[in-house]
């Protein structure tokens, strides 16, 4: 039988997972990129009437939900697992979108401070209309998008880059959300990214569209986004060693440690001069939801690593945060320690 071309995790001992959530209480994070708003607004559709003037129902609306979306979604989740500082770093409009998230962040326990603002920028968010008559039944009319149509200007530019350097002098890891195509993580600043990992900062980056431009960096790229950074086309059936290949070929581009999460399939660690691991996923049974479970991932990765962790261990720890995300249905959440101690209870039991 053929050796397969990486090994498998051995698992995680629940002592281990203790000592592992309790030192994220030392680690100093901090998150810098792509901020936006998630909004959903519900409308009671037994309340709407003809329009005189035009022959349209209005929605009215009767209550609004609002939460941090994008890097800010990985900033909520950084906040959450309670490390010792956890600080923010982006571009926001001057608009009330920018307020509710100001807001929203600080209410997570995550510090604005280093947040900036402009009159030339827009606020990014997604707005969901969510439908309501008679009954459970919800309809989700077409999302309403505020986004940035022309790239930030150089002065903003100086400005993100000064507030990196801020930034990864007090923090033991910072995470990079870099998800925008006019967002505010510019050529620019992408090479003071690269110039601090090279310096020896611990950066972890998520990137939708530029996972291989951080040579040197952490990366942790979904299947999709590693297959578009080394031009292989992606591959709904690849088997574990067509994936732990493309993972590879993302090493090798970069020189990077890569991170491959594959959902249900778990995760691939792939580090330079070293056999690749596969780290299994936790099953979790339907319903599921899974927006989010890669911020939460992302964000237990990089603190465990900030706290001593092997990438490995970090790996299986982030899963686990992965797991109680998309048990939260409707919501991009967020997973605690107790909650991540309590599921890893019941897989043990």
């Amino acid at each position: 039988m053929a050796e397969s071309s990486c090994r498998e995790y051995p698992g995680l001992a629940r002592p281990d997972l203790e000592a592992g959530l309790a030192a994220l209480e030392a680690v100093r994070a901090g998150l810098a990129g792509d901020l936006g708003l998630d909004g959903y607004w519900l409308a009671d559709m037994t309340r709407s009437e003809l329009s005189r003037e035009t022959p349209h129902f209005p929605l009215p609306i009767v209550s609004e939900r609002y939460a941090p979306g994008a890097g800010g979604n990985v900033a909520a989740n950084l906040a959450a697992l309670k490390p010792r500082s956890m600080r923010v770093l982006g571009v926001l409009g001057q608009d009330w979108r920018g307020d509710l998230l100001l807001r929203a962040l600080a209410e997570q326990g995550a510090g604005t401070d280093a947040v900036l603002r402009s009159t030339s920028r827009v606020t990014p968010a997604y707005i969901k209309p969510i439908r309501q008559g008679y009954g459970d039944i919800a309809y989700e009319d077409p999302r309403l998008d505020f986004a940035n149509n022309t790239p930030q200007g150089p002065d903003l530019d100086e400005a993100v880059v000064a507030g990196l350097d801020a930034l990864v002098s007090d923090a033991d890891v910072l995470c990079v959300s870099d998800q925008f195509p006019n967002g505010c993580i510019t050529e620019a600043v992408r090479r003071r990214l690269v110039r601090l990992a090279q310096d020896g900062a611990r950066i972890v980056v998520d990137s939708r569209n530029r996972i291989e431009a951080y040579p040197g960096c952490l990366l942790k790229p979904n299947e999709l986004e590693c297959a578009r950074a080394v031009g292989a086309e992606p591959n709904r059936s690849a088997s574990l060693d067509d994936l732990t290949e493309l993972a590879l070929a993302l090493v090798r581009r970069t020189g990077s440690t890569v991170c491959l999460t594959l959902g249900e399939r778990g995760c691939l660690l792939a580090e330079p001069g070293r056999k690749p691991i596969h780290v299994p996923a936790v099953p979790v049974a339907p319903p599921l939801d899974i927006c989010g479970a890669g911020d939460s991932f992302l964000s237990l990765f990089a603190l465990a690593l900030a706290a001593g962790m092997s990438g490995a261990d970090a790996a299986a720890m982030a899963s686990l945060a992965s797991a109680v995300t998309i048990r939260k249905l409707g919501q991009t959440g967020t997973a605690s320690r107790e909650e991540i101690l309590a599921l890893a209870g019941r897989e043990d039991a």
